[in-house]
């Protein structure tokens, strides 16, 4: 004996390929199905409706089907109402706990729909009816405490998948998903619309970054666009950070004259010292305080009251004291910095990226900038369905896009 569940998707099924993906993942999941009805639109911009049956031998299989299916805006007909169990110990979600995605998603509760704060993926759904309003939000499954009620399986579950359309004089990419082969010119200018339009919103434009932006010398522009107010907050590690302060206080990054573009003698210490400098200093804010550090992005941040959140790797020299060495914690900080943020852009760093794509709901346009295609196809691939890349030099995107923002940037580099 089987069990079985009426599903739903609407959207662009088949420019984008997502109904052959849903199929894909029912074989996958051990699954079987059947397409009761599908109404395919009939111009570019209409959305097209599928139903389809899917079984599988136990419910529990079911579920777990049914939850992955959701990460595609795979929703059941008859949703029911959402099943909570309480968590039993500290840093365990109960069997069967829903497992999140970071699409738009509402719980149904005591008859009514109530929208999920803060979206993300892999985390499990908590209700809150402790105070006068209920509450439903995601929680990492190390911040879950002893006595939560957890969301488990997919009933009384739904999600809504952003759908995938060009909007005249609005943010948007051509075709695909990643471009190599498409005018620069156009794709910056597409990236500083994003940008205006999140500022206009008010809304905050998030930067994660990685050393390349200081390697490829494109410091100076990324200044400009913080002097320029379009950089508001800064994902980061321990590299970009110690190399742009090596940088400002040696003119090399990592021994490396950026003038010159060569070695000089004993550059390979200037990283080291740098840190040493900023440690004694207490802080990257008091080294710009007591004159220490006098220019760079760091400076250029703390000088314009801009967030900045640097988590660290097991790799990491010194590390600068402002960079959180427990990776749980800085999950928390960089968390904490999201409220309010409305565009994304993400330039020269595979492992910072993947990790602030895991935490932002996928409402938020995302753009990816690296010279290596596999950076900017992984964030798809783990999941943020709505990251754009570019493929192409971080330094010469950034002279760009500081050029289209910052009206006099041209003449001051001249």
């Amino acid at each position: 004996m089987s069990v079985t569940e009426n599903v739903e998707i609407a959207g662009h099924l088949m420019d984008t390929g997502v109904l052959s993906r849903v199929l894909d993942d029912i074989r996958e999941y051990g699954g079987d199905w059947v397409i009761d009805k599908i109404d395919v639109g009939r111009e570019s911009t209409d959305v097209s409706h599928a139903f389809i049956t899917v079984s599988t031998d136990d419910d529990e299989a079911l579920q777990r089907l049914l939850m992955r299916l959701q990460t595609r805006g795979v929703n059941m007909v008859d949703p029911g109402r959402a099943e909570t169990e309480t968590a039993d110990m500290d840093g365990v979600f109960p069997d069967g706990f829903y497992s999140t995605t970071n699409l738009e998603t509402k719980v149904r509760i005591d008859g009514r729909w109530v929208a999920v704060d803060n979206p993300e993926m892999d985390c499990g759904l908590i209700v809150d009816d402790s105070g006068d309003a209920l509450r439903v939000y995601t929680l990492p499954m190390a911040d879950v405490k002893a006595g939560m009620k957890v969301v488990c399986s997919a009933s009384g579950v739904r999600v809504t998948a952003p759908l995938n359309e060009k909007i005249e004089g609005g943010f948007g990419f051509m075709e695909s998903d990643v471009s190599s082969e498409k005018p620069q010119a156009v794709l910056v200018r597409q990236v500083a619309d994003g940008m205006r339009e999140a500022k206009e919103a008010g809304k905050k434009v998030l930067w994660v970054g990685g050393p390349g932006v200081v390697h490829t010398g494109a410091a100076p522009a990324m200044m400009a666009l913080v002097h320029a107010g379009f950089v508001d907050v800064l994902f980061a590690g321990n590299a970009l950070a110690t190399h742009d302060i090596e940088s400002s206080l040696y003119g090399t990054s990592l021994g490396v004259d950026l003038a010159q573009g060569r070695g000089v003698e004993h550059g390979h210490e200037h990283h080291i010292r740098a840190l040493n400098t900023i440690r004694k200093a207490g802080s990257i804010r008091h080294a710009v305080e007591q004159g220490v550090l006098t220019g760079g992005i760091m400076h250029a941040l703390v000088t314009h009251d801009k967030e900045f959140v640097l988590v660290g790797s097991v790799r990491d020299d010194g590390p600068l004291p402002d960079v959180y060495t427990d990776v749980i914690e800085g999950q928390r900080a960089m968390r904490a910095a999201l409220p309010g943020v409305g565009f994304c852009v993400m330039v020269a760093t595979m492992l910072h990226s993947v990790a602030t794509g895991n935490i932002l709901p996928a409402s938020i346009p995302l753009v990816c900038v690296d010279i290596n295609p596999a950076t900017v196809t992984k964030l798809a691939d783990r999941g943020s369905s709505q990251a754009k890349g570019i493929v192409t030099d971080v330094g010469l995107f950034l002279e760009q896009l500081a050029m289209e923002l910052v009206p006099d940037y041209r003449i001051r580099r001249d």
